[in-house]
């Protein structure tokens, strides 16, 4: 669960930039549609370990309902956020249930990847210190939280897009690293395939 929250509050951070230029330009080149999904290719890096654990799978955000983060290799299973709840889905059984007035950080951590995924980076730098800049149709952010327990769980995050987030990468305290690709971004209404829609 923390390793997801980790990938949440990691998202999140693509929008933001140490002045207000970058964090306007940034906020202009990405794109806000109301249905984005794609597929995502995870690469964990753990400390003492030689060979990386990868996973991958897809990815759904729909304005007004949430996020679909389902993992399809090597173990199927599914994450769906949404304002006030993180919850843990195995087949059609709910594993965990983390409800934002029980877990006030879901309520954070969710605001915020909506924020970002929405294309609204305002809050951001109230959460990182950051290090953002631009490049003709790319940006690059690089993010540090303000926050002492924050920084435990997400370390240190580098962000890379263009219209959309391309890359994350993150470096954890431990020394464990993860990096995530996102590709194969569709928008619109035949973005959500019917399975996806009936778990948001």
């Amino acid at each position: 669960m923390k390793h997801i929250l980790a990938i949440a509050a990691l998202v999140l951070g693509a929008g933001a930039a140490q002045a207000a230029a970058p964090v306007a330009q940034i906020q202009a080149m990405l794109a806000k549609p109301e249905q984005l999904c794609g597929r995502f290719d995870q690469t964990k890096r753990l400390a003492g370990m030689k060979k990386p654990l990868l996973s991958n799978g897809r990815f759904c955000v729909v304005a007004g309902k949430g996020v679909l983060w389902r993992t399809l290799k090597p173990f199927p299973n599914t994450l769906r956020l949404k304002r006030d709840e993180i919850v843990h889905l195995q087949g059609e059984r709910v594993a965990m249930r983390l409800d934002a007035s029980q877990e006030p950080t879901v309520r954070m951590i969710n605001g915020v990847l909506f924020s970002l995924l929405g294309g609204d980076l305002g809050q951001l730098d109230s959460l990182f210190e950051v290090d953002g800049s631009v490049s003709g149709d790319a940006w690059k952010v690089a993010l540090k939280a303000r926050n002492a327990a924050l920084a435990r769980a997400v370390g240190a995050i580098a962000l890379e897009g263009g219209a959309y987030v391309r890359s994350i990468q993150m470096v954890e305290q431990s020394g464990d690293r993860t990096e995530i690709v996102f590709s194969d971004i569709k928008i619109g209404p035949g973005a959500v395939l019917p399975e996806e829609a009936a778990q948001l």
